[in-house]
């Protein structure tokens, strides 16, 4: 299987948005990368009431303060390319209003030839909630309320919904998507989110999941896609993998994908081996600038393709 690269655009402060986005998303698709992706990330507290990821304690990065607008990046990615598919890994839903979100999501695939991707989330920062009037203890809730809306807002004929948040009297809503749907990505990380995806997904989104843990819970959707009705090679799973490069190999304490570049493409053969399918090669973090960002991706292209997958 010859595994499909995307490449992070770059999003955080120390980048220009749109001056920086546009020519990193054109020299990805010269170089030959499959898809381009953003994430979100909507503010950082001065006094948070999680640390990263949810982990107590766990400080925020820096590279976390002022990062651009996920769905505005990738519409400028969108105007300069005509191949690549451009995906979101991850928006977090339920910070969104879900009938604005699922208009948004169809004018973009739309004016991408339906190129998009639309990855969720539920997140897990409060402080990002609380800025977003979102209530956290639903955020289950309020992502299933969310892919309700976008099945409605992209689907053909009239659209309507009734829910919590959202109310939708029988309306023409437009434009639709690109081929009428655009695929849905979601992370998981227990058996109940990915009860979630064997139901009403396209694929799994896990970010800095072990490989072990990819394997388990790629064979615990097969299961469940199959308890569901649904074919277990129509989900797909797209890695996001935060790669820092060194020019000596790392030894112990190396975490994964961080390393020279042969020993990322060892771990990304890892990856296949667990079950990805596509992996997100994200270096904007550790790039100063554009330069070296796009550096970097193309020699691990390269040195991917001519590992041989």
């Amino acid at each position: 299987m010859t595994l499909r690269l995307g490449l992070g655009l770059p999003q955080m402060k120390h980048y220009a948005p749109g001056r920086d986005v546009t020519a990193v998303a054109r020299e990805a698709e010269e170089c030959g990368y499959d898809s381009l992706w953003v994430f979100e990330r909507t503010l950082i507290p001065q006094d948070p009431v999680d640390g990263m990821y949810g982990i107590e304690g766990r400080p925020w990065p820096e590279s976390f303060r002022h990062v651009a607008d996920p769905l505005v990046t990738l519409a400028q990615a969108a105007a300069v390319t005509e191949r690549v598919r451009l995906g979101t890994s991850v928006l977090v839903g339920p910070l969104h209003a879900p009938f604005d979100l699922a208009r948004a999501l169809g004018t973009l695939s739309a004016a991408s030839g339906g190129r998009l991707l639309a990855g969720f989330g539920t997140g897990w920062s409060r402080d990002e909630y609380a800025a977003a009037g979102a209530d956290f203890g639903r955020r289950g809730a309020l992502l299933d309320e969310l892919l309700d809306v976008c099945e409605t807002v992209w689907g053909p004929g009239t659209s309507a919904y009734e829910g919590s948040r959202t109310q939708i009297a029988p309306a023409d809503v437009g434009p639709k998507p690109h081929d009428g749907g655009i695929p849905v990505l979601l992370a998981a990380s227990n058996s109940r989110t990915l009860e979630r995806i064997a139901r009403r997904a396209d694929g799994w989104a896990p970010s800095l999941t072990p490989h072990p843990v990819v394997a388990r819970n790629r064979a615990k959707l097969r299961e469940m896609a199959e308890r569901n009705g649904r074919d277990p090679d129509s989900l797909t799973v797209v890695q996001r993998c935060s790669v820092s490069l060194t020019d000596k190999p790392l030894e112990a304490g190396r975490r994964t994908h961080q390393g020279t570049v042969e020993q990322v493409v060892e771990d990304l053969a890892e990856g296949v081996a667990a079950g990805v399918d596509e992996a997100i090669l994200d270096v904007q973090a550790v790039s100063r600038d554009t330069t070296e960002l796009t550096d970097a991706a193309r020699a691990l292209f390269a040195a991917v393709r001519e590992a041989g997958m």
